[in-house]
């Protein structure tokens, strides 16, 4: 059974798996850190969300750094640490959860093991130019760290199509999906738009799925809405969704009760 299947198959049986963001506040050292609040009240924040989240009904959590503008490619030390902490502090009971850090795939694995995550989601392979600068991520050595680390059931979820970046090559994402998957190990695809919250072209998240060997899951990844939904899961495998569950559909506004569970009811729906 592949990695996702073994988080998910109990958890969503024959379903289509509905992952929530939970946004981490700025942590400490960032320009946008709330010192008054402290990391005490980063914590108290991320846990309102997920219980909202939880009690929406979703089947998973995502921890994001997502509130650590403008994002780095290396992550600090103490950065490492206060995302664990807050991870160890926030997630949930019986549920799979996940960590994202953005835009370190190796730091986001050291939380994952050390929380005891499920997956991680991440931008592991490619040439970007991007608002952080020229990026090469690298794959080889992200998945020899999780073998050093001795977390090798621990789900990779690779980012084909990553925000705030556009790809230095001339390969479409159909192509960059199957490549992926065969030479740098993929366990799911993520299909993005151009930023958080946007939607991709519903041909690109298409032309993926039928690219790639339909045993390796296809989730969309940012612009999962309610009123929509359903026409992405004529081809996604499931989603990760974070913007359109806040108050105002506002990416760093807190977790909206109400929007968390229309979207699931929608998401359900959908997949059924």
């Amino acid at each position: 059974m592949s990695r996702f299947r073994s988080i998910f198959h109990s958890v969503v049986p024959g379903g289509k798996p509905l992952i929530a963001m939970a946004h981490v506040p700025a942590l400490p050292g960032t320009p946008l850190y709330d010192a008054e609040a402290g990391l005490p009240g980063a914590v108290a924040a991320v846990r309102r969300d997920v219980d909202a989240l939880l009690d929406a009904g979703f089947d998973a959590v995502l921890f994001c750094n997502e509130n650590d503008r403008p994002y780095q490619l290396q992550a600090g030390l103490e950065s490492a640490a206060a995302m664990a902490r807050v991870v160890t502090e926030c997630k949930p009971d019986g549920v799979p959860f996940g960590v994202d850090f953005l835009w370190d795939a190796r730091c986001a694995l050291a939380v994952a093991a050390a929380t005891g995550a499920s997956f991680i989601r991440e931008v592991a392979t490619g040439a970007w130019e991007s608002d952080m600068g020229l990026w090469s991520p690298d794959a080889a050595a992200l998945l020899r760290e999780r073998r050093r680390l001795d977390v090798n059931d621990l789900a990779v979820f690779m980012n084909i199509t990553p925000e705030f970046a556009s790809s230095a090559g001339r390969r479409s994402p159909a192509e960059v999906a199957k490549s992926t998957v065969v030479s740098s190990l993929a366990d799911v695809i993520l299909v993005s738009g151009a930023m958080a919250g946007a939607e991709p072209d519903l041909s690109v998240i298409a032309s993926v799925r039928e690219a790639v060997d339909p045993k390796v899951p296809v989730l969309l990844n940012t612009g999962a809405r309610a009123e929509t939904i359903d026409r992405y899961f004529k081809y996604a495998d499931g989603c990760i969704v974070g913007s359109s569950l806040k108050v105002d559909g506002y990416t760093w506004n807190p977790v909206d009760p109400e929007r968390a569970k229309r979207f699931v009811d929608a998401a359900r729906s959908a997949s059924a």
